[in-house]
């Protein structure tokens, strides 16, 4: 969908571990990669990943600066993007990142480690009605009321330190047990108030949408129902200014193979659009 070619410059806005850039490179190989990455700790992984490929710049910055970065490089016009929203398989396995309710380690959760806000901060300090908002705004969890009510009561014994206070906290507030952990859409919500990540992504799609030059295509892979809104709306927007072709009408989904191959691509949703 990104149709490289070899003389191209193209933008990994989440270069993560280096797994799409180096596909990227691979299939056009000459072409200029720049990625762009808030967590050094994957910076520093991409960067001896592609350390074997020629023309790759890699920036520790929020990806909805990406146009800063790339004038900055000096170039003013890339011929694709390829922006992936999902928390990373790092994230959540590295140990003492505070990501995963499975995980007895501090309440952190910020992708980028040298900014303020942690998790632990949210859950001690903020309101019992703030908490129920961002429950309910970033997880669409129903119990948001009663989670956030459970959080209060247990913080004012003591406050909440780890990943499995919170997560036994929740799971005794909720008492039932459906497909998914009762504490994944609060673990959600969380990360998304202290990573901003659906402010940086509206951001990210419009700095994106005046880097491209006619042809390119922005590729966004969302793994929730609150990204993929974003985009289709942004998109839809762009489309209507008469700046963009949508080439997904839907987005496209991982096939079964894939889904048993990588069991974490199975939410993805991939949404594309060409800049006129």
């Amino acid at each position: 969908m990104l149709q490289t070619r070899k003389d191209g410059i193209y933008v990994d806005a989440t270069v993560g571990l280096g797994g799409h850039a180096a596909g990227i490179l691979q299939r056009s190989p000459g072409c200029v990669l720049i990625g762009i990455d808030r967590d050094e700790t994957a910076l520093a992984t991409a960067r001896e990943r592609l350390n074997e490929y020629g023309k790759v710049h890699l920036v520790k910055e929020k990806f909805s600066n990406m146009k800063t970065v790339v004038n900055n490089l000096g170039f003013y016009r890339v011929n694709g993007i390829i922006l992936d929203a999902g928390v990373s398989t790092l994230h959540l396995k590295a140990e003492g990142r505070g990501f995963s309710f499975l995980k007895d380690e501090p309440l952190d959760m910020r992708m980028d480690q040298s900014q303020g806000l942690t998790a632990e901060d949210v859950v001690n300090g903020y309101s019992e009605r703030e908490l129920a908002d961002i429950i309910w705004k970033y997880g669409e969890e129903r119990s948001s009321r009663k989670i956030a009510k459970a959080i209060v009561y247990a913080r004012n014994k003591k406050p909440v330190r780890t990943c499995r206070e919170l997560a036994e906290i929740i799971e005794k507030a909720v008492r039932k047990r459906g497909r998914i952990h009762p504490a994944t859409r609060t673990f959600q919500s969380l990360r998304i108030e202290v990573n901003r990540e659906l402010e940086e992504l509206s951001s990210a799609i419009q700095s994106g949408a005046e880097l491209l030059d006619a042809g390119g295509r922005f590729c966004i892979l969302s793994y929730h129902s609150l990204e993929d809104r974003i985009v289709k709306n942004a998109f839809r927007e762009l489309a209507k200014e008469g700046l963009f072709n949508i080439i997904t009408r839907k987005p496209l989904g991982p096939d079964r193979e894939e889904q048993k191959t990588n069991p974490s691509s199975r939410s993805a949703k991939l949404r594309v659009g060409e800049k006129i």
